[in-house]
């Protein structure tokens, strides 16, 4: 039987990384994908893959998409997070978009879905790095909706393996603040930093635990994938000024605002376990790989879940 693999947000930085990793294996992909924050030149041209433009929000066209392509596996990719002040279409996408993958599924005799979730589910944790075990305290939209979808998902019935997730760097990384840093540094621009510390995790130990996640049996369950170990911003900083050779300018370090959080690190101890991974890459190696794709390819887009500093 021939393997299928349905992506919902697929023109994203981590649907892309899946194609361009699983296209090669042989697999069948079909990707499901608004536009907002993906984009269509992102994706290859092949008779391997089909390109479905549209929302997660349709009820039928995911239905329709899921009965008439029979995906042995569904990557639920999608996220609404680019305003926060839109509670509206963070809720329609990241819950009842994932509602309707489940039900999509169930009606449809398809078995696995694999979501990613937030680590701004935790909230403001009481103490990092954070296990899987701590207690959900979203307090912004984005992490609100994304909890309220997972836990829909974990609750189908179906074999949902919810992966939250570190700072993922990788080819066509747009969100964050290496992306910021190198544009605007390259540009002689100033910068600031917050005051906060980010674990942060290679493409490549990503695609590892994504691949034991679609070829084994792991039971149903939210997961935390990340290095374990946390940096600062100002660490991020630094590394940018390194790479780039250039005098390091004055650079105010801010406190968080009031929809951040000031650290957040998660503990994968739970998932080496149950996984048998372990991250390979660590905090230097992970920024100066992003770095050099950007030097080969640049930054095309640059998108934050937090509001603009007034």
């Amino acid at each position: 039987m021939s393997k299928k693999i349905f992506i919902t947000g697929g023109a994203g930085c981590l649907g892309t990384s899946i194609i361009d990793k699983y296209l090669p294996l042989g697999y069948q992909i079909l990707v499901l994908d608004n536009f907002t924050t993906g984009k269509k030149q992102n994706l290859p041209q092949t008779p391997q893959l089909k390109v479905v433009e549209g929302s997660v929000t349709d009820t039928e066209l995911v239905n329709k998409l899921v009965k008439d392509f029979l995906p042995t596996i569904v990557i639920n990719s999608t996220a609404s997070y680019k305003d926060p002040s839109n509670w509206k279409e963070d809720a329609e996408t990241n819950i009842i978009g994932s509602i309707n993958v489940a039900k999509a599924c169930i009606e449809n005799n398809v078995k696995k879905i694999i979501n990613f979730q937030t680590a701004l589910n935790y909230g403001r944790p009481e103490s990092v790095p954070i296990p899987i075990t701590a207690a959900s305290k979203p307090f912004t939209s984005y992490g609100i909706s994304k909890t309220a979808g997972e836990q829909y998902l974990l609750n189908s019935g179906l074999n949902v393996i919810s992966l939250r997730l570190a700072n993922i760097c990788g080819p066509r990384l747009a969100i964050g603040p290496i992306p910021t840093f190198y544009t605007r540094l390259k540009d002689g621009k100033n910068c600031f930093c917050s005051d906060s510390l980010r674990d942060f995790l290679e493409m490549e130990d990503f695609l590892d635990i994504l691949h034991i996640a679609i070829e084994n049996e792991i039971p149903t369950d939210a997961y935390n994938v990340s290095t374990g170990v946390g940096s600062s911003i100002k660490e991020v900083f630094d590394e940018v000024v390194e790479h780039l050779n250039i005098k390091a300018p004055e650079v105010p370090i801010l406190p968080v605002g009031a929809d951040d959080v000031k650290e957040v690190v998660l503990d994968p101890s739970h998932t080496e376990k149950i996984f048998n991974w372990k991250a390979k890459y660590n905090f230097k190696q992970t920024i100066k790989k992003q770095l050099e794709w950007y030097d080969k390819y640049g930054v095309t887009d640059i998108f934050s879940h937090l509001a603009s500093p007034k």
